[in-house]
């Protein structure tokens, strides 16, 4: 497998693998997920949305290039920051929004606000709040899988403010010994919480970290659509094969502050401006795309369309009925 030692954006020039029709779904996508969270964080600021809530924006290369190079059975979990990969999942917008603002249409029927909801039809398995919990549960179902004989993978997707924790390392373990079809996603976005990944890690290639389990490691610009599919392409084949877990360390950024509580004065305004300005996901597969000769009304009418689906998930979510309190029992388990 190729790698960079690079750790900083490497420019991501698109390598031109994708067709017209593969760019432009690439673009929807993005177009949604961004769409999607700039109208999560106007609802969470008129105090529809409670709690936690932990946008995406910025980063939505990763989750749609991984996607495109999956098929349906394989499991995906992450951690909080989750409302993208719901999304390219195929979940309703109109089922997340519903559950970010507590109500009854929710895919958690309102219980699991934006960091816990599931969707098993998806093969969706959360959202989890406790850092770095869901890798130990996302090689629980690369090794399902395995058991089952089948050749799904499992994406487990965490940040690069998880990476050095202890049960990391226990998965990386567990996957190497039994050849688990594990497909570790380290998003580095370069900060967890306010703290920047060059201060929290001694390790400064965070794709190595996997090298003393045997895991083969990649390096992949985050900001390039084009860059995270054919590296997923790679890293799946190799799952999907019996060849073991791969950990893929995708560079990455949020344009926004760690949660919608954060005013994110950690960091210079400059250096956000020029990465909206030089490296924005969506900006790249839009001048490709035109480029290639595709009209501005053709993407005109896709960011029409997707203005319509989130305008609509917006107005089911604050139509929605909250739950009822009997739900209160529903979906626990009591022991004897």
């Amino acid at each position: 497998m190729s790698n960079e030692t690079d750790p900083g954006l490497s420019g991501g020039h698109n390598s031109r693998t994708m067709t017209e029709a593969d760019l432009k779904e690439a673009y929807y996508q993005m177009v949604l997920i961004r769409r999607f969270e700039e109208r999560a964080g106007q609802l969470y600021g008129m105090g529809l949305i409670g709690g936690f809530c932990h946008l995406y924006i910025g980063q939505e290369a990763v989750v749609v290039g991984i996607q495109m190079e999956l098929k349906q059975g394989d499991k995906i979990i992450t951690s909080y920051r989750d409302h993208g990969q719901m999304l390219a999942a195929g979940m309703d917008p109109r089922g997340v929004m519903a559950e970010l603002t507590g109500r009854e249409g929710g895919y958690s029927h309102g219980k699991g606000g934006s960091m816990h909801m599931f969707s098993s039809e998806k093969h969706f398995y959360g959202g989890h709040g406790i850092v770095g919990a869901q890798v130990s549960l996302g090689i629980g179902l690369a090794f399902a899988n395995k058991y089952r004989g089948t050749d799904e993978v499992s994406v487990t997707y965490y940040g690069e403010g998880a990476s050095n924790q202890g049960q990391v390392y226990e998965s990386f373990n567990l996957a190497a010994l039994h050849k688990l079809p594990c497909l570790f996603v380290l998003e580095n976005n370069r900060y967890g919480m306010g703290t920047s990944v060059e201060r929290s890690s001694a390790s400064k290639a965070l794709w190595r970290n996997g090298e003393p389990w045997g895991i083969p490691g990649m390096y992949v610009d985050g900001m390039d659509v084009e860059a995270v599919r054919a590296a997923a392409a790679e890293a799946v084949a190799h799952c999907r094969a019996g060849k073991g877990p791969v950990l893929m360390e995708v560079d990455t950024y949020r344009y926004r502050g760690h949660s919608m509580s954060d005013p994110a004065k950690y960091r210079q305004r400059s250096e956000v401006e020029d990465v909206r300005k030089n490296h924005d996901p969506i900006d790249r597969v839009r001048r490709e795309l035109l480029e290639r000769g595709v009209a501005e009304s053709d993407l005109k009418a896709m960011d029409d369309k997707v203005k319509a689906v989130v305008l609509d998930a917006a107005e089911f979510a604050q139509t929605s009925p909250e739950p009822d309190p009997s739900e209160l029992w529903t979906d626990i388990l009591v022991g004897s």
